[in-house]
């Protein structure tokens, strides 16, 4: 079959590209060949399932990148930033942290939202269906022996995170053999392991605490939310914000603070019940959750109120790794923007664009990874539009 557009990858860069092109030009023939047995499966997840699309506080160092300028050129554009409101038909409100969903708090309801407009437009939809081959002329053949001709092609099939999303990294090297190069790839947005000697007893404990990380004694990233202890280390949102930031170093060591009191109120506190009695490992009784603050003694191996606080304040796990690929919400890394022009099209092949995390692009947790799927989406569709 000859299409206008080809998009590999039926999820919100694919999605929000398509729309854009059937709400300018609706006669174009396009298919989206997705591997999965549905379209929009992980934006039907997002943010729990409640549909966290965007955030109000955009900003540039929330996104990591080997080339901030284009992300920028891409997804804070005056027309891009506010994308969004115009992409879905339902009524979009922030929360306190200025994560963006659909007042029903339905992730589904959007993906219902991207596949009404679909509908309108001459669209093709191959599901369970990979690419296996892609040539310099825009020849796709498929897992199933078909082969499809494109005008356009727009190669925005994910990353390596979430395999159970059928994002399982084979994509990259669609344009791997034409000389695009690939930076490495680490897991971000994901559970962290750490050293789990002083958390043992902690096992499915959930305490909203401060998480510091440092790298070789200087501070990279904070943030406060939930921590969720595990037999493995550590997850939760607060885990989730804070491995953006470390998703590719090394020699990382969380210092979290249980306590938003000062030191003088908790040592008081302390001091008042050694007085009434308390026995040693429930000094920290009614100030923390009991086994969390018998695991803090127990780690100080003292009574003195000074230690106990600061190691409250103060709890050191280092970090040895992550749950891996299969467990993160976003890969960090992908194909090098150094061979992507402005207009994210190959600077190797002529009409082949990209889009979405397939692309060196991932954001921090709470919107941010979806904005820049449904921005490059959308600005790919414009470049396209434009030669047509």
């Amino acid at each position: 079959m000859n299409y206008d557009v080809a998009i590999i990858g039926g999820g919100a860069a694919g999605l929000s590209c398509a729309v854009q092109l059937i709400k300018v030009n609706s006669k174009l023939n396009i298919v989206v060949i997705e591997a999965g047995e549905r379209l929009g499966k992980k934006l039907a997840s997002t943010g729990n399932g409640q549909g966290n699309v965007t955030n109000v506080n955009m900003s540039l160092d929330r996104y990591f990148s080997g080339n901030k300028n284009l992300v920028e050129k891409i997804a804070f554009s005056s027309d891009r930033v506010n994308l969004e409101e115009r992409l879905f038909h339902c009524i979009l409100k922030a929360d306190a942290s200025g994560r963006v969903y659909p007042v029903g708090k339905q992730a589904s309801a959007l993906v219902d939202s991207l596949l009404r407009d679909l509908q309108r437009g001459c669209v093709t939809v191959l599901l369970n269906t990979k690419v296996t081959h892609l040539d310099k002329n825009l020849n796709i053949t498929l897992s199933d022996g078909d082969k499809v001709t494109a005008k356009f092609v727009v190669l925005c099939a994910g990353g390596k995170a979430q395999r159970q999303y059928k994002t399982d990294g084979s994509a990259y090297a669609l344009a791997q053999k034409f000389g695009h190069k690939l930076t490495r790839l680490h897991p971000s947005l994901v559970q962290l392991k750490t050293d789990t000697e002083y958390i043992k007893t902690l096992k499915g404990i959930r305490v909203e605490c401060g998480v510091t990380a440092f790298i070789n004694g200087k501070a990279i990233a904070s943030t406060y939310g939930d921590v969720i202890f595990t037999d493995y280390g550590v997850s939760g949102n607060a885990i989730f914000a804070i491995s953006s930031y470390i998703a590719d170093k090394q020699n990382v060591v969380l210092s979290m603070n249980f306590l938003r009191l000062d030191d003088s109120e908790i040592v008081r506190d302390i001091e008042e019940k050694k007085k009434i009695g308390y026995p040693d490992y429930e000094l920290l009784s009614g100030t923390l959750h009991n086994q969390l603050g018998r695991a803090i003694i127990k780690r100080c191996n003292s009574s003195d109120s000074c230690i106990i606080c600061n190691t409250a304040k103060n709890f050191i796990l280092p970090v040895t790794g992550t749950l891996g690929f299969d467990y993160a919400q976003v890969t960090r890394g992908g194909i090098d923007l150094k061979d992507i022009s402005d207009e994210l099209e190959s600077k190797y092949v002529k009409n082949l664009f990209f889009a979405g995390e397939i692309l060196d692009v991932d954001g921090c947790c709470g919107g941010y990874n979806l904005h820049w799927a449904f921005a490059s989406g959308y600005a790919v569709a414009d470049a396209i539009l434009k030669r047509l």
